[in-house]
């Protein structure tokens, strides 16, 4: 894994962005459609909002897939993951995209979605994942103890408190008792199937997990320590986010 520290978010997200887009732009070389990974959040404003920036990216050829959605939530819900995209970046394309696959938490099977979306997305591996890492030290929704085994796509997964607590420290949600229980998430093993990933991590409440993730064990407690074992990850990090780590990370 390569690490790349900024001064802040906004110099973060915009880094994010040109590798992000400089790796599609390569894949879109090579191939008539590329696949690529969105996730949601407040760590991804700045990056989104800089990716919709860059030059030279046929997004009629790009099929959007996202991380994640609560179950249970409707679409026009203001914290929904579906919601968030599509008015965070999806509308604002320059062309529409290829395809766009939300997450459709509000399904009254959730078993029965994350069957169809394994279905779909193993007929389009992805070549750019953007994600990010939780307060936690998960990636999407996979919460301690996660399963970094199991080679479904998609997974039903039961919330972890701290990891409803940030939603609500936020403001997605106005108590922690609005917050779901349970979400639709891509599973880690999926995660690690793309061709790259582009992971950013701003803000100093994210410290101990970017800690844990970089210098701890790889553990199903920190899910996102297993993005050290793939090869082609940048984790890009402010300097609240990198302000625990002990190593001297370069690049």
């Amino acid at each position: 894994m390569q690490v790349k520290i900024f001064k802040d978010k906004f110099e973060l997200g915009a880094a994010a962005a040109k590798l992000g887009a400089a790796k599609i732009r390569e894949a879109l070389l090579k191939k008539p459609e590329v696949n690529i990974i969105l996730a949601t959040g407040a760590s991804q404003f700045e990056m989104l909002a800089a990716l919709l920036q860059e030059k030279d990216i046929d997004w009629s050829r790009i099929r959007i897939f996202h991380l994640d959605e609560y179950i249970g939530l409707p679409v026009d819900h203001p914290a929904g993951f579906r919601k968030y995209l599509w008015e965070r970046f999806v509308s604002k394309l320059p062309v529409p995209p290829a395809a766009f696959y939300p997450v459709n938490g509000s399904a009254p099977d959730p078993e029965e979605t994350t069957a169809k979306l394994g279905e779909l997305i193993a007929k389009y591996p992805t070549d750019v994942a953007f994600i990010g890492i939780g307060e936690n030290g998960h990636i999407a929704f996979n919460d301690p103890p996660a399963d970094l085994e199991t080679e479904k796509p998609y997974l039903v997964i039961t919330l972890e408190e701290r990891c409803r607590k940030q939603q609500l420290g936020e403001g997605w949600f106005p108590t922690l008792d609005s917050v779901p229980k349970q979400a639709i998430s891509m599973s880690c093993k999926q995660i690690m199937k793309s061709k790259a990933i582009i992971n950013t991590v701003p803000d100093e409440r994210k410290a101990w997990a970017v800690q844990q993730a970089l210098e701890g064990p790889v553990t199903n407690m920190v899910a996102a320590s297993i993005l050290r074992n793939h090869p082609d990850c940048t984790t890009f990090l402010d300097q609240g986010s990198a302000s625990k780590l002990t190593k001297e990370f370069k690049g």
